[in-house]
């Protein structure tokens, strides 16, 4: 399951990738973004600071400031943001590629039956999230406002 803290996230990038998205888009503050988003303003800050960090967002100080996409949707990648909002990805640490640790109780990785099974449906995830960009989030909002007509 992803944490609340990635669905901030996400959310927060979707709205700010919207309005990258119009004809003269502007930078949002954080209580712009908590409206539009239906996130809590508190959680927010933090949040925001680290997907700037990662060079996703910008942040501009002073009257007209606020925060702006400036990696195109197509280049943020969902499992990157997972890792950085919530670490690692894999359901056991034997798995993980970028935090792998051995399990202390493992005798041995190689023959683990509990390893081999969660290994196949981790990689059959892994596929899918690590090719799903912010697009594909924008890209299915847009399906599903015409399926409701909207």
């Amino acid at each position: 399951m992803i944490t609340q803290k990635m669905k901030y996230a996400l959310k927060a990038l979707l709205v700010l990738a919207d309005e990258a998205a119009k004809d003269s888009p502007e930078p949002l503050t954080i209580e712009q973004i908590a409206r539009r988003s239906g996130t809590p303003k508190r959680f927010l800050e933090h949040i925001l600071l680290e997907v700037r960090n990662a060079g996703v967002i910008a942040s501009t100080r002073g009257r007209s400031g606020g925060y702006t996409l400036i990696k195109k949707p197509r280049e943020v990648s969902i499992s990157e943001l997972l890792r950085l909002i919530d670490g690692p990805i894999a359901p056991l640490p034997c798995l993980s590629r970028r935090a792998y640790q051995r399990c202390e109780d493992c005798v041995d990785e190689a023959t683990c039956r509990i390893r081999k099974v969660f290994a196949e449906v981790f990689w059959s995830y892994l596929v899918i999230i690590e090719s799903l960009t912010l697009e594909d989030m924008l890209r299915s909002a847009e399906v599903s406002d015409q399926v409701l007509g909207a």
